[in-house]
This record gives structure tokens, sequence and C-alpha cells, in this order.
């Protein structure tokens, strides 16, 4: 299967990180709308009583600095590249009209979904849903410049 096959299959809503999020967030008592098109790059989770937006990011669309899942490929660089800088231009760009709108956003990335404990990344989402911050991200603990070197300095990887 080619990577263009691949990455085609990778669809922009229902993801395993955003449906274990939002699993939690149903069971602690939050109840929440999916993807609203009247927001700016329909929001994977809102939250109304709350003002509060929540976007479920993948390390690799999105270029999650310093985490371990994301690298660009090494075909075809210059095209990864640039659409994965649009990518997050993009978001950058969602994330100000949100906060022009009186929302307040969450970014929850990817490897968070998969590192944290599910009841460790719930508190953490609740404890900013129930705060006043503006904006809030939630990453893995362990990203490339947390990890210890390895020998003689180089990266474990």
């Amino acid at each position: 299967m080619s990577r263009s096959e691949m990455m085609s299959r990778i669809g922009p809503r229902n993801t395993t990180p955003e449906m274990k999020l939002r699993r939690g967030l149903h069971r602690a008592g939050f109840r929440f709308r999916l993807h609203r098109k009247d927001l700016p790059g329909k929001p994977d989770i809102t939250l109304p009583r709350h003002r509060a937006v929540i976007r479920v990011q993948g390390c690799f669309w999105h270029m999650h600095p310093g985490c371990r899942n994301f690298r660009l490929p090494k075909t075809n660089t210059a095209f990864w590249e640039a659409k994965i800088s649009r990518n997050v231009a993009r978001d950058a760009e969602q994330a100000l009209s949100l906060h022009q709108l009186g929302w307040r956003v969450l970014t929850v990335w990817e490897c968070a979904t998969r590192d944290m404990p599910a009841d460790d990344l719930l508190t953490a989402v609740t404890d900013w849903l129930q705060g006043s911050t503006e904006t809030g991200e939630i990453p893995a603990t362990t990203t490339l410049s947390q990890q210890e070197d390895g020998v003689d300095g180089e990266r474990p990887y």
C-alpha cells in the first residue's frame, strides 16, 4: 500500500484519539456538541456551557513540535512540508477566530491520548474547562526534548 493510499484513509472526524476523549468527557458528565459547522474549523468538541472548544490534533498532520510521533517523510519532503505548514497556519487562524468570537480553545494532542492514562487526561481537560484560561494545550508527558540522551549524547531513537 502506498503512502498516499494510507494517508487518504485517515478521516477528519471520529478518530480514535477523539473518541477516547469524548467517552471520558461524557462519562464525567460533560455534554457537548460535535463538529459545529457554524464555528471556524468545525471544532471536534464544543462545550457551550463552558464557552469552550476542544481540538484533538494529530501529531503528524498538525506538526506537533518536539513530538516523537512527528517526522517529515524522507520522500517528497517539499510537498509534505508545504502541506503540513498550511495545516499549522490554518489552525492558528481558526484559533484566533474562535477567540474573537469569545470561545476558549484547548488543544489535545494525539500523543497525549495515547501516552497519558485516561484518568490523568480527563483530569487535565476537566481542570482546564473549570478554570478561566483562554487557551490550553495538553501534550503527552514525553517528547524528544524530555527524553534522556543515549550514549555520547545521541537521541535514543
